[in-house]
């Protein structure tokens, strides 16, 4: 009998009309050191954007359900989700929408059900997606939407994770505007981010005593108080509540000397309290490989830092260094749970 280690990972399509199709089909066609998946999606489009792009894809396997896919070998699987009119690169079609959901579902379902060693996502456009009724902000609100119901012993997300070989950053606040953000943070809020993340880093990025500092709110950590009291108020009193159960978080440090290569040394992840806080610094520092990791969930599910480059989609150029970090990321971490 197969064990979870030998399955391999889903790849759902992501928007058709962006660089997704574009990404698989690089891989596809040289796997080079890529771990084994399969692509959720529209075969006949995978072709389309294989002759686009100029790489010849080996022979693809149609399947219809995803136990009809096996352990992880070396053929192209697709498990064949047609789409409702054909693509138009750079053009999203709402047509669409409903397809680019069913494939998330269906790679949600396979990592549930065990087909799957995970979820890798390719790049949504969400105003697509919002035609369909989609209802949710994005990739990270729908997989834990789906798995909600399954088992979980730890602390249970989804946190957001920009992860990269030299710094890996979880948000306290995601799409938050950012004169929203301060009445967003809790001390709640602050603990439970830090806890998923925690966990996380042990199990599934195998830190064994994980360290995570804190970033400030405000300018110099609000510097006493006198440029502001959420540090005070909120974000130390949580991290005090942390380490008074045993985990290693700082108090709110100031975010303009946090992310240097000096200070990361000290830490093994920070908690950043806004978008641009955490995504700047990740970004500058791997523009071409960081992943985006979703913690806290019965199910494995990373995705390529970017978003759906339509604006480039078709024209041969988008680079597949991100989606084949997020395959990487997302195989290590199915072995590492796969070995606890």
């Amino acid at each position: 009998m197969s064990t979870f280690s030998e399955r391999p990972l889903a790849v759902s399509m992501g928007d058709p009309a962006g660089i997704g199709l574009e990404l698989a089909v690089r891989v596809l066609a040289d796997r080079r050191d890529a771990p084994p998946f399969f692509f959720i999606g529209d075969s006949d489009a995978l072709e389309r954007a294989a002759r686009r792009v100029g790489v010849a894809l080996p022979a693809l396997r149609i399947v219809h359900a995803a136990r009809e896919i096996g352990d992880a070998d070396d053929s192209c699987v697709v498990l064949e989700t047609p789409l409702a009119m054909e693509e138009v690169p750079g053009e999203p079609d709402p047509v669409n929408a409903d397809t680019t959901i069913r494939c998330i579902e269906q790679g949600v379902a396979a990592a549930r059900e065990g087909a799957a060693a995970g979820l890798v996502t390719l790049p949504i456009a969400k105003s697509v997606l919002h035609t369909a009724d989609f209802g949710f902000p994005g990739h990270t609100e729908f997989v834990a939407h789906l798995t909600k119901d399954d088992a979980w012993a730890e602390t249970r997300g989804p946190v957001m994770m920009l992860a990269g070989p030299s710094l890996k950053v979880s948000l306290a606040t995601i799409h938050t505007p950012l004169a929203r953000v301060p009445a967003s943070l809790t001390t709640e809020r602050i603990i439970h981010v830090v806890r998923v993340t925690a966990e996380a880093l042990k199990r599934d990025f195998g830190v064994a005593e994980p360290r995570v500092a804190l970033a400030g709110l405000n300018p110099h950590a609000g510097e006493h108080g006198t440029i502001g009291r959420e540090e005070i108020e909120i974000i130390n009193p949580a991290a005090a509540l942390l380490r008074a159960n045993g985990l290693a978080v700082s108090d709110a440090k100031s975010a303009d000397a946090l992310f240097h290569e000096e200070a990361r040394k000290g830490y093994d992840a920070v908690i950043a309290l806004y978008h641009d806080q955490g995504l700047i610094p990740i970004k500058t520092l791997h523009f071409w490989d960081g992943v985006n990791v979703t913690l806290g969930l019965p199910i494995i599910r990373t995705s390529p830092d970017h978003g759906t480059g339509f604006d480039i989609a078709g024209d041969g150029v988008a680079r597949d260094d991100s989606f084949r970090a997020a395959l990487k990321l997302a195989w290590e971490m199915a072995q590492r749970r796969a070995a606890a």
